[in-house]
């Protein structure tokens, strides 16, 4: 008993958490389907685990802004990380296009609707936990996307 004690302490003990995974910025933001109705936004969270051991990540309600203007957030389940590994965690939003042309975004619609280009900025946190520690990573990624209206 003593023996599978101590193979289980071990184990246990030379598996460290060095330190927090590196978010390293989020990548690939873009329109994957625009309609009349909504447009679905796609972006990725991209991470690296230098850890013997994974844990989890969690958005805590990104903010996607359409021109300036917030227009949906983004949460998600818990993502299981993996260890000693680069990974990332997707990001979708479905943002309606009444609220991107309304009157409070007027500057938007007609400098979007002239250049069929939006400006897209993913705004929040993501929260890493491990064995009863977490860290919270501030996410704030802006480009310009081309729509099709």
């Amino acid at each position: 008993m003593l023996i599978i004690l101590s193979t289980i302490l071990f184990a246990f003990l030379s598996c460290s958490v060095k330190e927090k995974p590196v978010f390293l910025n989020v990548e690939n933001i873009k329109v994957i389907k625009s309609t009349s109705n909504h447009i679905t936004l796609t972006a990725d969270a991209l991470f690296l685990n230098p850890n013997d051991i994974g844990g989890e990540l969690k958005t805590d309600e990104i903010k996607v802004f359409v021109n300036d203007t917030e227009m949906a957030t983004v949460s998600t389940k818990s993502f299981k990380v993996p260890a000693k590994k680069e990974f990332s965690i997707p990001l979708k939003a479905n943002v309606p296009t009444d609220s991107i042309f309304s009157n409070k975004n007027l500057g938007g619609l007609i400098g979007s609707l002239f250049s069929k280009k939006i400006k897209v900025q993913y705004k929040g946190d993501i929260i890493y936990k491990v064995l009863g520690f977490s860290y919270t990573y501030n996410v704030d990624q802006t480009e310009d996307l081309k729509i099709k209206l």
